[in-house]
């Protein structure tokens, strides 16, 4: 048995987009809530007007789930805006006993769950009654929170929550993490204020003149990670390996696991190991899978099995070389972390887009690319000797990686949902005053 763990372009450079005004007003009431205290930032835009001055409170509500590519944008946008304005409150909306609910609570930050059901064939006939329920609910919290902006990150649940906004008259701004954006961020597009997209490419798939392009927020303890020797030892702390000698090969199957990936790895992990002294692999099984493999990998002190990696950062520290899916935040990962990856899009997720991410990062930092049809031990083996054995490969892809992304993308987000609130403000106050 493996050692475990018990905590269970792309684009091109980024152009500068002007801030659209909301036509819609927001709600002042005023209810008593928990403001969430936070340290200010030198970084806050001096375009700002005294309309959302940081002694005033901004209300957020956050929409996302499914997926952390739907989930931990929201987190990485909302710690921007505590820093850029410390008084802002938040409220995330997901579905109840989800992956979305265990990672918004963790992070701290207040959570309402809503029903949400997706418009599939096998539930059809249900959808209405469904929808139509957590259309309710969605009004129900925006009514009890009365936010001045929604932001939707994608996601079933985020659907919902947005089209209540939009006929509550509540700002609202989506973020498509995507290179081709789903069906729900599609229809939303045509009610949302502002459009934060990733890449160039995807500008195309919405009304231009919405789309700002800033890049997928990343995680604030993925841009400052620790030296690999140091996140090594949390994985192999028996190795004394505090120089970070070595090669770590780290391999995500996504929350859920990815069977083919796991599959090609149990039959080459452990002649890997044996051929080569100097390697260590960090593998995450997916939580579904982990049982199973558990029982099927031998024990081996360079090997370290997890079902779900909460210590992302130290396994990114760690990673020499990255085995992953095509989802579009851990692509961006790869990209703002700068490491080299080979990529197995999955073949399951509609309209092709981790292939379509996957096609993009080639493109953009040179990864190798393997489809499900091609994957096998034999071929994922040789790709991963490959490089690796090849310092100069390695480095130009982690160049090219670190030229594609944009690092301040939480900041610009944050940037145009504060702009968006504050042109809404200005609106409303000088609507008053005509009035009077």
């Amino acid at each position: 048995m493996a050692t475990t763990t018990t905590t269970t372009t792309l684009f091109t450079p980024f152009p500068k987009s002007q801030t659209l005004s909301s036509p819609y007003p927001f709600l002042l009431t005023s209810q008593s809530r928990r403001t969430l205290s936070c340290s200010s930032s030198s970084s806050t835009s001096s375009s700002l007007s005294s309309s959302t001055n940081s002694n005033d409170p901004i209300r957020v509500v956050f929409a996302g789930g499914g997926t952390g590519s739907h989930v931990y944008p929201a987190v990485a946008i909302a710690d921007e805006l505590k820093t850029l304005h410390p008084t802002c409150e938040f409220l995330f909306i997901g579905t109840p006993n989800s992956m979305e609910s265990a990672a918004i609570s963790s992070s701290g930050y207040n959570f309402a769950p809503v029903s949400a059901t997706e418009m599939a064939p096998h539930n059809f006939l249900f959808f209405p009654h469904r929808f139509l329920k957590s259309l309710i609910q969605c009004f129900n919290h925006l009514r009890h929170f009365q936010p001045h902006v929604v932001v939707g990150t994608g996601g079933r649940v985020s659907f919902p929550v947005c089209l209540a906004a939009k006929l509550k008259g509540i700002n609202l701004v989506i973020h498509e993490p995507n290179s081709v954006p789903g069906f729900a961020n599609y229809v939303l597009s045509f009610f949302a204020d502002v459009i934060s997209v990733a890449f160039n490419s995807t500008v195309d798939s919405f009304p231009r003149n919405k789309c700002v392009v800033c890049g997928n927020p990343v995680r604030l303890s993925l841009r400052n990670l620790v030296p690999k020797g140091i996140a090594m030892s949390h994985f192999f702390p028996e190795n004394n390996n505090k120089g970070g000698k070595g090669h770590v090969l780290l391999v995500l199957g996504g929350s859920f696991g990815a069977n083919a990936v796991n599959i090609a790895m149990l039959n080459l992990y452990y002649q890997m190991l044996r051929q080569n002294s100097s390697l260590f692999i960090i593998w995450q099984t997916g939580v579904e899978a982990f049982d199973e493999m558990d029982s099927l990998v031998k024990n081996h002190p360079r090997l370290y099995m997890t079902p779900f990696m909460y210590c992302m950062d130290l396994a990114y520290a760690s990673a020499d070389l990255i085995v992953s899916r095509a989802g579009a935040m851990t692509c961006y990962e790869i990209l703002a972390t700068g490491k080299p990856s080979i990529l197995i899009p999955s073949p399951n997720f509609s309209e092709g887009n981790q292939f379509r991410n996957a096609s993009l990062m080639a493109d953009l930092a040179g990864v190798t690319v393997i489809t499900e049809d091609e994957l096998d031990s034999s071929t994922l083996a040789i790709a991963i000797e490959k490089i690796l054995r090849d310092e100069k490969k390695m480095e130009d892809m982690s160049e090219r990686a670190l030229k594609a992304a944009n690092p301040n993308a939480s900041a610009e987000i944050a940037k145009h949902i504060l702009s968006l609130v504050d042109a809404s403000t200005k609106k409303k106050t000088n609507g008053h005053k005509v009035e009077s």
